[in-house]
């Protein structure tokens, strides 16, 4: 696959995903933001590009990553395109009195993309890979991971009954719960606000509205609890609809809610 092939496949996916969503079916939303957990390092259009071309992927790496791991590809295996950024520098050269012009120091750097090919573990054989503790209802030790990170990001959590009917509120530095949610609540509530400081207060509030905001701090919460195990449901999806979430919003928000899942998953880790 050449890089403008692979472009074209991510806008393909994009429009996909928008075209569903602006027809109401949010299990496609679902589907991808899925897939976001599972590989919430990668950026959105390799996302997009391993949904298109191997939708039940669940741990990609190159072939020699695999190797390292003591994995081998199986023969006949067809890679994963994704695209690798790489630098590429460019000399300036000065005029000179001799024929061949002479390098400067000056030196200035093109990012440009290349396709490079991945496998999923289902496509290799060898060592077992460790496994991971998975959580099923309840978020167990990332409760406290979570409050910790909170922490870190100097944003202070408080608790109270007042909330009317909401679960929590994020109030630019602070968040608030309610008293009482059960811990599977309590930690996609608390990931749903932590969204908002991350990406809804100060500077990145200008040209949002309520219903993007929601869009974004829900499918964030949706991702975490995906990547940690944390069976959420069809809440995300429906709330999402509930706020009527349109095809260029969604496009929008997609960029956003990697990025903050990103930070709260690394602080997790």
């Amino acid at each position: 696959m050449k890089t403008d092939q692979a472009k074209e496949l991510i806008e393909q996916q994009l429009e996909t995903l928008g075209n569903a969503l602006e027809s109401g079916h949010s299990e496609q939303l679902q589907d991808f933001l899925s897939t976001m957990a599972r590989f919430h390092r990668y950026s959105l259009g390799n996302v997009l590009l391993i949904m298109a071309q191997q939708p039940e992927a669940t741990n990609v790496a190159g072939f020699h990553t695999w190797r390292s791991l003591g994995r081998f590809v199986k023969a006949g295996e067809k890679g994963i395109a994704i695209l690798a950024p790489m630098l590429i520098k460019d000399e300036r050269r000065t005029e000179s009195n001799s024929v061949t012009p002479e390098p400067s120091k000056d030196e200035e750097k093109t990012l440009r993309f290349r396709v490079v090919y991945v496998f999923d573990v289902s496509q290799t054989d060898g060592e077992p890979l460790p496994e991971f503790a998975k959580v099923s209802g309840d978020p167990g030790d990332y409760a406290d991971r979570l409050k910790s990170l909170t922490r870190q990001l100097s944003i202070e959590l408080e608790y109270s009954d007042q909330l009317g009917g909401a679960l929590g509120m994020s109030k630019g530095g602070s968040i608030v719960l309610k008293e009482g949610l059960d811990p599977a609540q309590e930690f996609t509530t608390l990931v749903h606000e932590l969204a908002h400081e991350i990406l809804h207060h100060g500077e990145e509030r200008k040209g949002t509205t309520r219903q993007s905001r929601e869009l974004q701090a829900e499918a964030v919460a949706f991702v975490v609890a995906q990547s940690i195990g944390l069976d959420s449901g069809t809440a995300s999806s429906d709330y999402i609809q509930l706020y009527k979430g349109d095809k260029d919003l969604l496009l929008q928000s997609l960029e956003e809610v990697r990025k903050a899942a990103g930070i709260i998953l690394e602080g997790l880790d």
